[in-house]
């Protein structure tokens, strides 16, 4: 069987559809969501803002060296979110491609979450990669992603 897999996705939510054959409809097999991405930040637990002096070794009001007031952390709260979510659709991948479930991927993912899953996919999917679309299409049913993708292919 040559089937295909379509991952429609961005930070917050990833939907995988198969094709059995390219004249098949698409059949959503999996859809994961990123609860923390998709919760306020309030309801997640982080109250606390980053200060000035976050990420430094100095104590407040001991005269200490502050940092520079434009300091800002290597990751916020949201990109490691994004990054962990980004890991687990990677593992989903790899664990169907290795089961034999998909031959070929089409990857049609928000363009900032393109980025950093691609980064994160193991390099046995890099050649099963057909076809990347940097556009979000989550909301989209199984039928518009389709011709979404069969437009796309066609132009190019």
């Amino acid at each position: 069987m040559q089937a295909t897999w379509i991952l429609s996705a961005n930070a917050s939510r990833a939907r995988f559809f198969a094709q059995d054959q390219s004249s098949d409809s698409l059949e959503e097999v999996n859809d994961m969501v990123n609860e923390s991405a998709r919760m306020r930040r309030l309801d997640a637990g982080e109250t606390d803002k980053i200060g000035p002096t976050s990420g430094t070794k100095s104590i407040h009001n001991t005269g200490g060296a502050t940092p520079n007031k434009l300091y800002e952390p290597p990751q916020t709260p949201d990109a490691h979110q994004a990054e962990l979510f980004a890991r687990d659709i990677a593992a989903f991948l790899l664990q169907a491609y290795q089961e034999g479930r998909f031959q070929q991927l089409s990857l049609v993912v928000s363009p900032q979450f393109l980025g950093l899953l691609r980064k994160l996919l193991d390099p046995r999917l890099e050649s099963v990669v057909s076809l990347e679309i940097n556009k979000d299409y989550t909301q989209f049913g199984p039928d518009q992603l389709l011709e979404q993708v069969k437009s796309y292919k066609l132009k190019h």
